[in-house]
């Protein structure tokens, strides 16, 4: 274990990514503070979602949510629970009093807490967009995983999409600074990966977030070191939904689940 991390600050949800990136963090830099936001409503979410993609598309998502979802946890809990057991992966919450809970990440409360913790940077897993406001609290570096490989793949479930269309070379996951865009902020380090056929839609992202860690870990290094480096993205940019039902399974018709 190096320096206690008391310089490192996480904000993301309540998810096993997020509990595997944190907790693997700990283990190489001390425990550090984290700030965890409740989900976002729901209805909220998916009126805003309506008007950028039509109540039918969201109905989809509802069913895939709703109906596919369940029964693909199911299905994939072994492979899951491989995964973390091969990656040394810890996908729980742990028990710590340096662990914090707001309902909004947004909120005037949440900046208050992010500025008292005044954080050389701050790494990012799972949470509502971050508006300028709490950008622009404190003096840090905003270090985000995506799940996907960007410019091609912003939003969600990039590797799913990658696959879909059969788009190989950008499967895999980036870690990038965070600002103001939809995952459009300069590339820290991209890494793909390579499901197996035993693998689906929910674990794909077990095995992004494993390949990420080894960059998230040499990020927070560099940052103390003042020697972060970040890159442009460059070539085409698509944003990415979570699939309709039918899109789902139209997509297990190509071999892909």
């Amino acid at each position: 274990m190096e320096n206690a991390g008391n310089d490192i600050l996480l904000i993301g949800s309540d998810n096993p990514t997020t509990w595997i990136v944190y907790n693997r963090l700990v283990r190489e830099f001390g425990q550090f503070d984290c700030i965890i936001e409740e989900t976002v409503n729901r209805g909220a979410l998916l009126r805003n979602r309506a008007k950028k993609l039509g109540w039918r598309s969201v109905i989809g998502q509802i069913l895939f949510v709703t109906g596919v979802r369940p029964i693909l946890n199911a299905l994939a809990s072994a492979r899951v629970r491989s995964i973390c057991k091969h990656e040394d992966l810890e996908p729980r919450a742990p028990y710590s009093s340096a662990i914090e809970h707001v309902e909004n990440i947004n909120s005037p409360n949440s900046i208050a807490r992010i500025k008292s913790k005044n954080p050389k940077m701050v790494i990012v897993n799972g949470t509502r967009i971050l508006k300028p406001a709490v950008l622009n609290s404190v003096p840090a570096v905003f270090i985000n995983t995506h799940q996907g490989i960007t410019p091609q793949y912003r939003g969600a479930h990039g590797a799913y999409w990658a696959l879909v269309r059969k788009d190989l070379k950008n499967c895999g996951v980036t870690v990038h600074a965070v600002d103001e865009g939809i995952d459009t902020g300069e590339i820290i380090g991209q890494a793909r990966v390579a499901p197996l056929k035993e693998d689906s839609f929910v674990s794909y992202p077990y095995l992004q977030t494993a390949a990420a860690l080894p960059m998230l870990i040499a990020a927070v290094r560099n940052v103390r070191i003042g020697d972060l480096k970040r890159s442009p993205y460059h070539g085409p940019s698509a944003v990415w939904y979570h699939p309709t039902a039918w899109q789902y399974f139209a997509g297990v018709l190509r071999g892909v689940r």
